[in-house]
């Protein structure tokens, strides 16, 4: 088994790091929410004869609006660890997450390793 040694280097967020992630995270929440409420106002607009192509246009709005939520949850969420004080450490192994994953994933809940194993759960 290949185990990864993360040192201090790979883990430690600077001061600008913190807050690139932090916008990046709000830019999320702005879309998200403008997601969500673009989603809702097509739903509405739908006719109410539904045709088998508006039937399947609506499923997609469904599973892309349930979608855009998890995610909208997830930039919440991390925003909120930011304001506590627990941002970046893993929700399993309760480690610092690689400053890399924060950078491409900043709304992430768990180290690499973890997000591996939970998915190999499922």
């Amino acid at each position: 088994m290949n185990h990864q040694i993360i040192d201090d280097r790979d883990t430690a967020l600077s001061p600008e790091d913190f807050a690139v992630l932090r916008e990046n995270l709000r830019e999320q929440l702005l879309f998200r929410r403008e997601q969500l409420q673009q989603l809702s106002d097509a739903a509405t607009r739908a006719d109410t004869f539904l045709d088998r192509r508006t039937a399947a246009q609506m499923e997609v709005r469904v599973k892309l609006a349930a979608s855009a939520g998890m995610v909208l949850t997830d930039v919440e969420a991390a925003l909120a660890r930011m304001d506590q004080g627990h941002y970046g450490v893993c929700h399993l192994c309760r480690r610092p997450m690689a400053r890399e994953r924060l950078m491409i994933v900043p709304q992430a809940r768990y180290c690499g390793r973890c997000q591996h194993v939970r998915e190999a759960r499922r």
